[in-house]
């Protein structure tokens, strides 16, 4: 059964701003501590790679707080929150601490898909519960 679905479009430019502004304090506040190796390992290659790679995770998170009903209220923080990739690709969500616990105990299962393109960046997620037994 469906939990809920969340969408978010990320302004690519907006994030370049932040980053030039902030530095990587915006990054280590948005990113948990697997996303934050990727995202210095990108960044060192290119740094367009790495600002597209924020935008991305920050994207993901923000649709995955849309299809949980929570938004971005406790337990969900955003280094609660990591999208990975499994060796095929494939991204994935993994969750740590109080909202990996508050999901597991709701029965939920999450699929994301993510994308960026020029200045933006795409998410979408479905959030599934199992029915219960």
């Amino acid at each position: 059964m469906i939990f809920g679905v969340g969408t978010d479009l990320c302004d690519v430019r907006r994030i370049r701003a932040v980053l030039a502004r902030r530095g990587d304090r915006f990054a280590e506040r948005v990113l948990g501590p697997h996303e934050i190796e990727v995202f210095r390992a990108r960044r060192a290659q290119l740094e367009e790679r790495g600002v597209r790679y924020l935008a991305t995770r920050f994207s993901a998170k923000e649709a995955f707080s849309k299809a949980i009903g929570l938004g971005m209220r406790m337990p969900m923080t955003w280094r609660g929150c990591e999208i990975a990739k499994r060796p095929s690709g494939k991204p994935e969500i993994r969750l740590h601490g109080a909202l990996a616990d508050w999901f597991a105990t709701r029965g939920l299962r999450a699929h994301v898909s993510v994308t960026d393109e020029a200045d933006y960046a795409a998410s979408f997620v479905v959030v599934e519960q199992e029915p219960a037994r």
